[in-house]
């Protein structure tokens, strides 16, 4: 096992954001891999971020993000627990961030359950014309369906899409690595995006 150096629980910790005493942990744990020890300490956050996701989130913030040339602006709702919270740094950078994700990439919903049953039967019609042009038979055609569809919905989930400044990321893993660090639950409550000419 190799010997884990104050200059390797510097690097850890500059990639993950996690404190001292959880990066050295991290590379003890994982005989100083460092990749491994980066999946040790994001695997660490999921877990404490299920262990809070109970708890209420009463305070936050509401975070603009106007694009350059003000044509495009977003206001995104993040929550967390106390007040605090709501005034560090941290939290009022992911917010910020959040929001001009949300600018860039613009999702259709937070999670799954916020995309209208009325897009969705729209975008399944669409891949239904498609996959029948291709003359193959219903049961293929199903299944390309299925497969389309998912994509679609993964794709349009603000939650399920890639972090645009570290596409190896989601923003969900984003999420969870701050609860993780603050040590509170926190939630993006919803967002409005306004583009000029669009409705």
């Amino acid at each position: 096992m190799s010997t884990i150096t104050a200059a390797m629980v510097k690097q850890l910790r500059e990639k993950s954001g996690a404190g001292m005493m959880d990066c050295k942990k991290a590379l003890t744990e994982t005989g100083g891999d460092m990749d491994k020890a980066v999946d040790f300490l994001r695997k660490k956050g999921l877990a404490t971020a299920a262990k809070r996701a109970g708890r209420a989130t009463t305070e936050g913030v509401v975070m603009p993000y106007v694009h350059t040339g003000g044509k495009l602006g977003v206001m995104v709702e993040v929550n967390c627990e106390t007040d605090f919270v709501a005034k560090s740094d941290d939290f009022q950078a992911f917010a910020k961030n959040v929001a001009m994700h949300i600018a860039a990439i613009n999702p259709l919903g937070i999670t799954a359950e916020d995309i209208s049953d009325e897009l969705i039967a729209r975008e399944k019609d669409i891949y239904i014309a498609q996959a029948r042009e291709t003359g193959k038979p219903d049961n293929v055609i199903e299944k390309i369906i299925e497969g389309k569809m998912g994509k679609f919905i993964k794709e349009s989930c603000l939650m399920n899409q890639p972090y645009v400044k570290n596409p190896d990321i989601t923003i969900s893993d984003l999420l969870n690595e701050l609860i993780a660090k603050i040590g509170e639950n926190i939630s993006i409550k919803r967002f409005v995006r306004f583009q000029i000419g669009e409705s």
